[in-house]
């Protein structure tokens, strides 16, 4: 698409940007307004099916969209993944059931997985590697946009209108999005006689939704040496196992597996997959800290969260542009990791909301030099027919380096908190023997023997309110107490993400910086391929 004027190029872009934010808007928005919407319904207990039915369908849909858009072009795509996320929507909105809501929510996670996903794709085959890179940057920044607004007005719309309308009131930016594709778009040549890797398509989906359920379930609904664990675990690696049998015949492999001879694509889907792992420990916990320790509401939590989004639009931003003049991306990728371990490690160390706020700050920096580079490290690394499936496959480490992470550091914050509270109450409140006082107050007091009491402030403000006025000093202690063991417990979870982090900085010295391309011609590319599979691991300074 390299002979498409600018100004064209620069209207489909327009276009990109509102799908991407169209898709992205609808998730964040809801955020902070779904436990209501859900306490609405009815059904609590399968609140977590939301969205995990989400991610899944999601997650499923962008690898399998990489290799068909390859065949097919990315239009069609585009324009069903705006339809299908439509419709998942606007059912969302009709539901009277959580049956019905886990139902529409995984039709709109078919639609959001591909329209995430091909928009990125679709910079691929406008812009030349270089030229893209101050476009990708753009599109970090707009989804970087949506996480600062989303929840806000999330939160504000649940307080002053019908749920239904967090679902419906971005519908006409989908319409405007989908017009502006299929007039501006350009159409790709008609492929005949395509054979359709069904088989790996479906093992491909069959592993990644065992892997994700496993990875899910483990240390909340299930032990982690637990049978159905273990089972998802190893029904996942079994059809891993078929799907490279399958794959090594395929005429059209869903997922090649020359893909994973390339030593740039293998590194930065590596460091993709650290990096979101580590992420988890600050987008996830840094609210437990704010809310649970420091006491500050959900809202307030979100202003406090905010100074991170903003540094990451600014700097994706600006190292879009700095990609795009130098050439290179290598020292934005080191700078960027880095930024994200110190922000990390300042709130391991973290003492009140105005060090929550600057960590996020550091750690907004780093993600901001970093997000825009390992989507463009592998598109420039691979020929211009499997842009589409490499585009997936780092999209794909991604989640499940969320997924994984979100998993693996809820463990360690529940390993954590249950260490630190038996010491904590043996060494202080542990002499507190609530069989000596009534039944009603032993109750109430047996409840701050849980962290979880200091997330829901209204609950713990009314306790406190009633109970006797001289017993009022032990549940203050108890409360002290409580806030101490969920510091200190967040500071374990915060050093291990540091820890990931620091796994994806030694892998980033290692990644082999091939300069960005101002063309996109494959046979130049499938040179630049050969040399790079031979020496994927060579140190650049």
């Amino acid at each position: 698409m390299e002979h498409l004027s600018d100004k064209r190029k620069a209207t489909i872009m327009l276009a990109l940007m509102a799908s991407m934010f169209f898709a992205a808007i609808n998730q964040t928005i809801v955020s902070t307004a779904m436990p209501r919407i859900i306490a609405m319904l009815g059904g609590m207990e399968y609140y977590s099916w939301v969205i995990m039915i989400y991610m899944l369908t999601s997650t499923v849909s962008t690898i399998l969209v990489g290799k068909l858009s390859d065949l097919y072009g990315r239009k069609p795509f585009l324009l069903g993944g705006i339809v299908v996320f439509m419709i998942g929507a606007f059912l969302t909105g009709l539901s009277t059931s959580i049956t019905q809501m886990i139902a529409f929510r995984g039709i709109q996670g078919l639609g959001g997985g591909v329209l995430m996903a091909v928009t990125t794709m679709a910079v691929g085959d406008l812009y030349a590697p270089r030229e893209r890179a101050k476009w990708t940057g753009l599109m970090m920044g707009i989804f970087g946009l949506s996480s600062v607004i989303g929840p806000t007005l999330g939160g504000f719309m649940i307080d002053h209108m019908d749920w239904k309308w967090l679902f419906w009131i971005f519908l006409p930016l989908g319409i405007v999005a989908f017009t502006m594709i299929m007039r501006m778009f350009p159409k790709v040549p008609k492929v005949e006689n395509v054979t359709i890797d069904y088989w790996g398509s479906l093992f491909l989906s069959l592993s990644i939704i065992s892997l994700l359920l496993g990875f899910t379930w483990a240390g909340t609904k299930y032990d982690w040496g637990s049978f159905e664990i273990i089972g998802l675990f190893s029904l996942g690696v079994v059809f891993a196992a078929i799907l490279v049998l399958i794959e090594r015949k395929a005429l059209n492999p869903v997922l090649p597996l020359s893909l994973f001879k390339n030593g740039i694509v293998n590194i930065s889907n590596m460091v993709g997959f650290l990096i979101n792992a580590g992420m988890m420990g600050a987008m996830v916990y840094l609210p437990f800290f704010v809310q649970g320790v420091e006491g500050l509401s959900p809202t307030q939590s979100g202003f406090v969260n905010m100074p991170m989004m903003i540094m990451m639009i600014v700097l994706s931003s600006l190292v879009g542009r700095w990609m795009t003049k130098t050439g290179t991306y290598k020292r934005y990728a080191v700078a960027g990791v880095f930024s994200m371990i110190v922000g990390m490690t300042m709130m391991m160390f973290m003492d009140s909301v105005t060090m929550a706020v600057a960590s996020m700050c550091v750690f907004g920096v780093g993600l901001g030099l970093c997000m825009p580079v390992f989507t463009l490290t592998v598109q420039n690394a691979v020929p211009a027919d499997q842009l589409g499936v490499a585009t997936a496959s780092a999209t794909l480490f991604r989640n499940l380096g969320g997924t994984i992470g979100i998993a693996v550091l809820g463990s360690v914050m529940n390993s954590a908190i249950t260490s630190n509270l038996q010491r904590s109450f043996q060494a202080s409140a542990g002499s507190v023997d609530l069989t000596k006082l009534e039944p009603g107050v032993a109750e109430q007091a047996a409840t701050f023997m849980n962290p979880q009491i200091l997330l829901d402030q209204p609950k713990l403000s009314s306790i406190l309110a009633s109970v006797p006025t001289d017993l009022k000093p032990l549940l203050e202690q108890l409360v002290a107490s409580l806030r101490l063991v969920l510091a200190e417990s967040l500071s374990v979870v915060f050093m291990t993400g540091a820890g990931l982090l620091g796994a994806a900085l030694l892998l980033v010295f290692f990644l082999k910086e091939i300069p960005l391309r101002s063309g996109q011609r494959p046979a130049e590319m499938q040179g630049v391929n050969d040399k790079a599979t031979e020496s994927p691991s060579v140190l650049q300074p």
